[in-house]
């Protein structure tokens, strides 16, 4: 079945003038009022760039995802916006998104066109409905942070555990290694000196072998402190393994977003080496918790 036929598009209007319909899902749970909220427009179809990102901003979740026809032989085109920016890529919005485009499909996987490329997504059902999803993320590159005293004078910290290091896969995030899950829990940062090293997510973690705990700050985003990061968790893979704290090929759980009354669980795996990664999977579960209309005139 194709987007079109499943209903997926309603007919085309100019910018704005009639309701948009959205749903709201939370993403890497499977409990309602948890996770990290995405707002999903299943047709963005005659909506300006500007009108998007003015929607996202009076909707101030983390990201705001306007669904489109696909033009590189996927089976939808997102666009990804956080209340102060576009992004290429996100990872809970793209499992989001997949989650809702699957069931509207019928199909056990959704491609997605981001502006990091194709990605991939595997679902899983239980009693016929959608619960969960699997992602193929980019590769990320990655290289030494520049402002690494900055960054730890802003987030009150000593050091790192691990070389501070910022790794790109769409969105750029900087990865600091605390000594135990309670000082990941203690951080009070220092949000405007954060958004001032510009748009890069903060990602500090704790733990050891399976189970990881992370907070992730990205003011600079219009992100004060994300309930949980997709696109974060498949860098954080890579870091934990590089640097011999795990192992590739080893799948990680990673909880977040406690801290902020949104606790999620992510799951992320690295295969490859350091040299040469082969592909990172991210994954967890997704509910659908509200649908609506809104009027973006």
């Amino acid at each position: 079945m194709s987007i079109a036929s499943a209903g997926l598009w309603s007919a085309p209007a100019a910018d704005g003038a009639n309701p948009h319909r959205y749903a709201i899902a939370d993403v890497f749970t499977d409990t309602p009022l948890e996770g990290n909220q995405v707002a999903l427009f299943t047709d963005g179809r005659g909506l300006s760039q500007d009108r998007m990102q003015r929607a996202a901003r009076e909707l101030n979740l983390s990201e705001t995802v306007f669904f489109l026809p696909p033009e590189q032989g996927g089976d939808l085109r997102v666009r990804i916006f956080t209340p102060a920016t576009e992004l290429p890529f996100a990872g809970h919005p793209v499992l989001g998104s997949a989650c809702l485009a699957g069931e509207m499909l019928g199909t056990a996987a959704v491609r997605l066109e981001t502006g990091a490329g194709l990605v991939p997504v595997e679902l899983s059902r239980e009693g016929g409905q959608i619960v969960a999803g699997r992602m193929e993320q980019p590769i990320p590159a990655w290289e030494p942070y520049e402002h690494a005293e900055q960054l730890l004078a802003a987030l009150d910290v000593a050091g790192s555990e691990l070389p501070i290091e910022a790794y790109r896969n769409g969105p750029r995030h900087v990865y600091v290694a605390l000594g135990d899950e309670a000082a990941v829990a203690a951080l009070s940062p220092d949000l405007r000196a954060l958004a001032s090293l510009g748009e890069i997510g903060v990602s500090c973690f704790a733990g050891r072998g399976r189970r990881w705990k992370t907070r992730m700050f990205a003011p600079g985003l219009g992100v004060p402190e994300d309930p949980a990061t997709g696109s974060a968790a498949g860098p954080l893979a890579i870091h934990l393994a590089r640097h011999g704290r795990t192992g590739f090929g080893e799948e990680i759980e990673i909880h977040q977003g406690a801290e902020i009354g949104r606790p999620s669980v992510l799951y992320a795996q690295a295969d490859g080496s350091a040299g040469r990664i082969g592909r990172v999977l991210v994954g967890g579960s997704a509910v659908v918790v509200a649908r609506g209309e809104y009027r973006l005139a």
